[in-house]
């Protein structure tokens, strides 16, 4: 039997070699590798002050990293999309701390993928055990492993609280490889109205540039990073992301990395960035200095959807929340959290809250699914 593994909790990811990070996972998720992790922290995306800081829990074999879950110590819920606010108001009122509560996920990034990195299942096993371990040694109110993979719930035990939601994600069935494909599984009310979206951009006179991180010049990058920039100002949040740290995606992950600009007249009125996976491209941020009609659709869902069927990829996550993308074929799909809480009676009663939730959303899935605009097999 091996020994049992060494916990380590690491603070920053700098001084941890690229390759045996990366070792840990199959690479077909971008948001979880060692590049796009170091850069938030390297490049002034992740402040103490705004509730983040980082607590990585590793595993090791003496020398060999074995497993490891992307982790941050929490003094607030923003930038997590699993909301849990009325958790933390029912903690105060009983004069209990939440905060600072565990976080295991990719900072400001709602896209499922893999959390519980390890080289093997026994190595998954063992860090699993760790979390609530871990949670209990330092006096943490709970962890709370936020969208993780289908594959990976089996290995939370009961004691794990399960909480869903709802977001709209597109897939090529396999037999789609033209956007008239996919406007073709359409119903005609559908199919017209993109159709229509598209010639109103068209007859604009815009024109789009699709870039890898390779491609785009300092400009593109400082172009689209305004454009991000203006879109949290309209709504009055800081963004968090840094120009550092776009430079930083298109040095190192050149590939991955692309950028969707509309140009009007020779000017760039819009973007969209995205990270691109092994199958799926992930649609993360938008803005624009003008308003047109459907350019937010043919910026942030039609050129995706483009792009995938050139590149053959089979999903696009545009983010999260949406009921507007239903329209334009993105499906609902159920995406998952898991919630550990050390305090028992609050566990149990917080347990039939959670029962409760999942099956308002289970209800609210299943309307929506009536509701997309595709026929026949297309429609599941």
């Amino acid at each position: 039997m091996p020994p049992v593994p060494d916990i380590r909790i690491l603070d920053s990811l700098a001084a941890l070699p690229v390759s045996a990070w990366d070792a840990l996972h199959d690479g077909a998720n971008p948001f979880v590798s060692h590049a796009f992790l170091d850069g938030l922290e390297t490049h002034g995306c992740l402040r103490e002050d705004w509730g983040w800081t980082p607590h990585h829990l590793t595993l090791w074999q003496g020398a060999q990293l074995v497993a490891a879950a992307p982790g941050y110590l929490k003094t607030n819920s923003h930038g997590e999309f699993v909301f849990d606010h009325a958790w933390a108001h029912a903690y105060a009122r009983h004069g209990r701390d939440y905060f600072p509560k565990w976080l295991c996920a990719v900072p400001y990034s709602p896209v499922t993928g893999p959390r519980l990195l390890a080289l093997d299942p026994t190595a998954r096993s063992a860090l699993i055990a760790a979390l609530p371990a871990h949670t209990v040694d330092t006096d943490l109110s709970s962890v709370h492993v936020n969208f993780h993979t289908e594959a990976e719930d089996a290995a939370f035990d009961p004691e794990w609280l399960p909480r869903i939601d709802v977001q709209y994600h597109w897939r090529n069935p396999g037999d789609w490889s033209t956007f008239d494909d996919y406007l073709g599984a359409m119903d005609h009310k559908h199919r017209k109205n993109i159709r229509q979206e598209r010639a109103k951009v068209a007859r604009a006179g815009v024109t789009f540039r699709v870039l890898h991180g390779d491609e785009a010049s300092d400009q593109d990058l400082a172009t689209m990073f305004r454009f991000y920039q203006q879109t949290f100002a309209e709504y009055g949040n800081s963004p968090a992301l840094t120009m550092a740290f776009l430079r930083h995606l298109a040095r190192t992950m050149p590939r991955q990395l692309v950028l969707v600009l509309a140009d009007h007249g020779g000017v760039a009125i819009a973007g969209a960035l995205c990270l691109r996976g092994r199958d799926t491209l992930y649609g993360r941020y938008w803005g624009s200095t003008v308003a047109l009609p459907g350019l937010h659709f043919e910026t942030c869902y039609y050129q995706g959807i483009d792009y995938c069927l050139r590149e053959g990829l089979h999903g696009f996550e545009p983010g999260a929340q949406g009921e507007h993308k239903l329209a334009r074929g993105f499906l609902p799909t159920r995406v998952r959290s898991r919630h550990w809480v050390a305090d028992p009676m609050f566990r149990e009663a917080l347990r039939d809250w959670c029962a409760q939730e999942a099956r308002a959303i289970d209800g609210y899935a299943v309307a929506l699914g009536g509701r997309g605009p595709f026929r026949g097999a297309a429609a599941s």
